[in-house]
């Protein structure tokens, strides 16, 4: 769901064809960075787990030279893109799945704005605090349920405490760093509680198709287990 959004917002923001330049802050594995160099574009991966970047070396490895040539990995962390790279380096930066690991995202955040030329495009992937009741209360865990309409820390599956981000929260907080909301979605509104070894189903072209549909409408994207916000940089 997130690479059908990020593509639909860089083919409305860029003209076709354009090689763009891309900054991939807590890339992990890489999945979003080879994704893009793939379909031809200049991407930097920034990751400061060992572990991750080194998968994303020997996935990188296995492909052809002219994508393994568009392709740059960082081992830094994303709050120091500021040593490694001049403002206004880049079309378009994601962070995804990183603010929730993060106790102050502004700072990260203004840094970020900081790394995009003027019209490029900040694309952020976060835990949606507002619906933090969703997933207990689905489970039938009610005490854990009333708990969590009045937090925005949780546990993750990975059993790590970590926090949430409130849609309004950062719709002030990108306005504020040059970059204000430009378009958001809602992912895994019906599929959150799937188990993580669940298998593929037989239909999951209609499903893909019904949680597209959910991403972008009102009001089921608010109760989405996680937002893809849209910034750009004015």
């Amino acid at each position: 769901m997130v690479a059908r959004q990020l593509d639909e917002q860089i083919a409305g923001r860029f003209p076709v064809g354009q090689r763009l330049r891309v900054l991939d802050v807590g890339m992990g594995q890489g999945t979003q960075a080879l994704r893009l160099a793939r379909a031809g574009h200049q991407v930097t991966g920034v990751e400061q787990d060992s572990t991750m970047i080194a998968v994303a070396r020997e996935s990188l490895a296995a492909e052809p030279e002219g994508i393994r040539s568009r392709v740059r990995l960082v081992e830094s962390d994303g709050r120091d893109t500021g040593v490694h790279f001049l403002p206004g380096s880049f079309d378009v930066v994601l962070c995804h799945g990183v603010l929730m690991y993060v106790e102050e995202p502004d700072p990260l955040l203004a840094g970020l704005a900081r790394m995009l030329a003027p019209g490029g495009l900040l694309s952020l992937l976060v835990r949606n605090a507002d619906a933090l009741a969703m997933r207990p209360g689905l489970a039938g865990d009610w005490a854990d349920t009333l708990t969590s309409f009045d937090t925005s820390a949780y546990t993750n599956r990975l059993g790590l405490d970590v926090r949430a981000d409130r849609l309004d929260a950062l719709t002030g907080t990108l306005a504020g760093i040059g970059a204000p909301l430009h378009a958001w979605y809602g992912v895994r509104v019906f599929t959150d509680t799937a188990a993580d070894d669940a298998a593929v189903p037989d239909d999951v072209e209609t499903l893909l198709a019904a949680e597209e549909r959910a991403g972008r409408t009102d009001p089921y994207r608010r109760v989405a287990a996680l937002l893809h916000l849209c910034g750009v940089r004015g």
